[in-house]
């Protein structure tokens, strides 16, 4: 049975290397996007293949009743979901007198909030085939936490008790959730802004896809509440 996997940030740098492995492996992969020249890029980047597998749709994955919507029309469609991938994230840097109440929100936002909402948002479809697989993106850089980007830190840090706390609160349905940590990975973005450094010593997105990919796999259904450096 083909299995259904729902990406949120699916259209970004790390976010495309996820959806395409997902597709790869066979999966229906359902993304829903913010920005819309993104998804034309990822759209561009998928094999012809798997194109009858993806699902993509402009929503606001802060919004509550946005993702609600979303998630409930998949579960209507495809009839499951037994994957859910975090990967919406944002970076700000600035120590604590150089951060103001609107970035320490926005990191929140948009690395922890985002995880929660899509989370509940999923979990009730899976408890009730008592199966499926969480995996949200944490970072490397803040194990342990580091200073000079206080509102990224802290954000990132709380996606990682996130993961430990619903890990043991869902083992007893069959879910299970765990985070991977990349390092500074290789990405457009992250190439603008560091012109000087050696990417050759970043990691390469598609190698985060590949730990992600194990961890939804069945190999994986006795992994839970691991926190994967890479």
């Amino acid at each position: 049975m083909t299995r259904v996997a729902i990406v949120t940030g699916g259209t970004g740098a790390l976010g495309q290397a996820i959806t395409l492995r997902l597709l790869g492996d066979g999966a229906h992969v359902c993304v829903p996007y913010a920005v819309p020249l993104e998804r034309e890029t990822l759209l561009a980047r998928v094999p012809a293949a798997d194109r009858g597998r993806l699902v993509t749709e402009e929503r606001d994955v802060t919004d509550v009743a946005a993702m609600d919507e979303f998630v409930g029309g998949v579960a209507s469609r495809l009839r499951r979901i037994d994957v859910l991938v975090s990967a919406v994230g944002g970076f700000a840097a600035g120590p604590l007198t150089d951060t103001d109440l609107m970035a320490w929100e926005r990191m929140l936002k948009l690395n922890l909030t985002t995880a929660f909402i899509a989370a509940r948002a999923v979990v009730p479809s899976m408890r009730a085939v008592r199966n499926g697989r969480i995996v949200n993106v944490g970072s490397r850089a803040v194990v342990p936490p580091a200073g000079g980007f206080i509102a990224y830190t802290v954000s990132k840090a709380a996606v990682i008790t996130f993961t430990q706390a619903l890990a043991e609160e869902l083992r007893p349905d069959g879910i299970t959730v765990n985070a991977v940590l990349p390092s500074t990975m290789d990405t457009p973005a992250n190439r603008v802004a560091m012109p000087d450094a050696d990417p050759k010593t970043w990691v390469p997105v598609e190698r985060v896809a590949e730990a992600i990919a194990f961890l939804v796999s069945e190999e994986a259904s006795h992994v839970t509440g691991t926190l994967l450096k890479i």
